[in-house]
């Protein structure tokens, strides 16, 4: 069974993570929240919000803490090493299954086309995959959206090589000709397009909704910290009226933490659909964010990604989106 590198990170950290334990908690003791993001078009926002000075705007100290590896950013969210952290909602539900308790206080974005199946030159089909090398990051969201395109190919994992290895080598081996096939999100997927005559077989816009990206907090900071959630919140929804009025100048800061050219970063625009305030609460107060939520659920327990069905309890927080419309 596919077990998923967090999980075993939370199975061995188990005491500290729920009640009695030892984890870090940062915030216990400091007025600065933590907050993790990864490169990804959805989630590079943040870094204007801390360049603009968007966060003490509204009233919330921030250590703003990037990770270059998307898994660390969830095993230190699991682990309580940070207080909130920008993941999908499939990883999310993958944590919590493991023991983590999280709650999503907003949606950043859905991915429209960012995350693909990109393939050698000769592999123009996902069910030419069969019997090829495929490489992606276990567990977390591009393995998923491969699972996802196999399953609608007729095929299952049984049916490839897979080679779990972090995205960014991922894309490196891929590129290199080391794999046949890779799994990867934006900017990674700039790399691995590289690769003369590569192409995206399968994409996130192949399967609408089954990626939505998030803020997620631990439970026990939304209860002791409401106030800086809310703060988080509400800078975020800023900090998209700040990129709306200063296209040019924050496509250069995104392009800059992503590690990539400007024009590329522009390429990446159709691929992720940013949610606006309305969109959030809409997502929220409709039931749509709790059927995605049951139906990743099923599919993670029914390809192996997870143990146990997570459960949902306590897993969606709206005050935060319906705060910031106040």
């Amino acid at each position: 069974m596919i077990r998923r590198l967090l999980i075993a990170a939370l199975l061995t950290l188990c005491a500290a993570c729920g009640g009695g334990g030892t984890a870090a908690t940062p915030s216990a003791s400091s007025k600065a929240v933590t907050l993790g993001f990864s490169a990804w078009p959805g989630w590079v926002p943040w870094q204007i919000a801390q360049e603009k000075g968007l966060f003490a705007k509204n009233g919330v100290e921030v250590e703003l803490k990037y990770f270059d590896s998307y898994t660390d950013s969830l095993t230190a969210l699991a682990t309580g090493n940070i207080d909130a952290n920008s993941q999908t909602l499939n990883d999310t539900l993958a944590s919590v299954s493991g023991g983590a308790k999280q709650t999503v206080v907003l949606v950043n974005d859905n991915s429209t086309g960012n995350d693909q199946i990109i393939a050698r030159p000769g592999i123009t089909s996902v069910a030419q995959l069969k019997g090829k090398t495929v490489a992606a990051e276990q567990g977390t969201v591009d393995h998923y959206l491969l699972l996802l395109a196999l399953r609608k190919a007729g095929l299952t994992q049984a049916d490839i090589t897979f080679k779990p290895l972090l995205t960014d080598a991922a894309a490196a081996a891929f590129k290199a000709g080391q794999v046949d096939a890779v799994g990867a999100f934006a900017p990674f997927t700039t790399t691995a397009l590289e690769l003369p005559g590569s192409t995206a077989i399968a994409t996130s816009k192949d399967f609408p909704g089954a990626i939505p990206d998030h803020l997620v907090v631990t439970r026990e900071f939304a209860a002791s910290r409401p106030e800086a959630v809310q703060g988080l919140v509400k800078t975020w929804f800023d900090t998209l009226a700040w990129i709306g009025a200063n296209k040019a100048e924050a496509r250069t800061i995104m392009a800059k933490r992503a590690g990539v050219s400007e024009q590329a970063y522009a390429d990446y625009d159709a691929g992720t659909t940013i949610l606006s305030l309305a969109d959030n609460l809409k997502a929220f107060s409709s039931g749509s964010l709790e059927r995605q939520a049951k139906e990743i659920a099923a599919f993670l327990t029914e390809s192996g990604l997870a143990d146990t069905a997570p459960p949902l309890d306590g897993l969606l927080d709206p005050r935060f989106v319906q705060g910031a419309s106040s």
